[in-house]
């Protein structure tokens, strides 16, 4: 029997549920012979979604949640509350190890508090952040935290460092990538308490590439491979950035379409602006794993359509196949044995 990486999708979460994230399955298993789907959710809509699609029926199968968790809830009573809710079903599913990864384009907040108490940290793990993959003028870069943990103290960052280092070694075969830190200069002086005291500790960290501070606008110019902060920043910095490219991609095309001469230009300018703007779309890398957990928690954007759900599952392959989780749990202890 064939071993499948086995993704448990939140069919229920995100704007456009049910039927791009039933269309992202589909998508999914029609293109990699390795993936096995279960969709989590309601089972009578789910399989009047499926109804439309052809597939393979052994390698997408549903399981029943009877309850959703909506956007606007509070997450620590939504996951309490919500025992057989398509994102705490999903998540079991991971933790029982029926499933290798959960992905979900519903309630962030919920998702961080299900992964944290249902899955669970690594042991040794401090926090767990989450890991955005961002465009950049050269490639990607990983952001973590872009938005789980708000306050964070030294030591987390350290971590956050090693694992996005990890992830973008194995994941993305980047060798020996840059990490740097978001600070407000490049001058080691500048900062506020938490980069001056993170500072000497990431120069100290003999396994990453620590290259120092780098400034927002550093950034997309792909100064860094693994860009570190705490989630309020990096919150702050994917939405800005999320932001201002969907904003400059409606500006060009407006630009291009204002005069009959522009729109002669546009003609031919046309399929090499498309190929580099898709360089910049956000949902070609797929969503952003919660680093640090005992199995694959996945966030993907709450607007997610197929294309993005499709790449997210396509992720989740890449980070069983190369062992993250595994190679992150090694770190860990040869860590702890250099403290003992």
């Amino acid at each position: 029997m064939a071993e499948y990486t086995v993704v448990a999708l939140d069919a229920m979460g995100g704007d456009n549920a049910p039927s791009e994230m039933v269309k992202g399955a589909v998508d999914a298993v029609n293109l990699n012979k390795e993936v096995k789907v279960i969709l989590v959710g309601k089972e009578d809509v789910l399989k009047s979604e499926l109804s439309a699609h052809a597939y393979p029926a052994d390698r997408i199968e549903i399981k029943h949640a009877s309850d959703v968790i909506e956007t606007a809830e509070h997450p620590v009573m939504a996951i309490k509350r919500k025992k057989d809710s398509s994102m705490v079903v999903g998540l079991h599913l991971v933790k029982e190890g029926q499933a290798d990864a959960f992905v979900s384009a519903g309630n962030s907040g919920a998702l961080l508090v299900g992964g944290l108490g249902i899955v669970g940290r690594i042991r040794g793990i401090e926090r767990a952040p989450f890991g955005a993959i961002i465009p950049t003028k050269n490639g990607v870069c990983l952001l973590a935290d872009s938005g789980a943990n708000v306050d964070c103290r030294s030591s987390h960052l350290v971590q956050f460092a090693r694992m996005g280092s990890i992830y973008m070694e194995k994941a993305l075969g980047i060798k020996n990538p840059r990490v740097a830190i978001v600070n407000n200069g490049a001058e080691e002086e500048k900062g506020n308490a938490l980069v001056k005291e993170t500072m000497p500790l990431l120069k100290e960290c003999s396994d990453i590439n620590f290259i120092g501070g780098i400034e927002a606008r550093e950034i997309p110019n792909g100064t860094a491979d693994v860009v570190v902060c705490d989630g309020f920043v990096g919150n702050a910095l994917l939405k800005l950035y999320e932001g201002l490219a969907s904003t400059l991609i409606s500006v060009i095309k407006g630009g291009l379409m204002s005069t009959l001469r522009s729109k002669i230009g546009a003609a031919l300018a046309l399929p090499a602006l498309k190929k580099t703007l898709k360089s910049f779309d956000a949902t070609t890398y797929g969503g952003a794993p919660l680093l640090g957990l005992n199995g694959l928690v996945v966030k993907t954007h709450g607007s997610a359509k197929a294309n993005e759900v499709k790449n997210t599952i396509f992720q989740c392959v890449t980070f069983k196949e190369q062992k993250i989780n595994e190679l992150i749990r090694d770190y860990i202890v040869i860590d702890k044995q250099k403290e003992d």
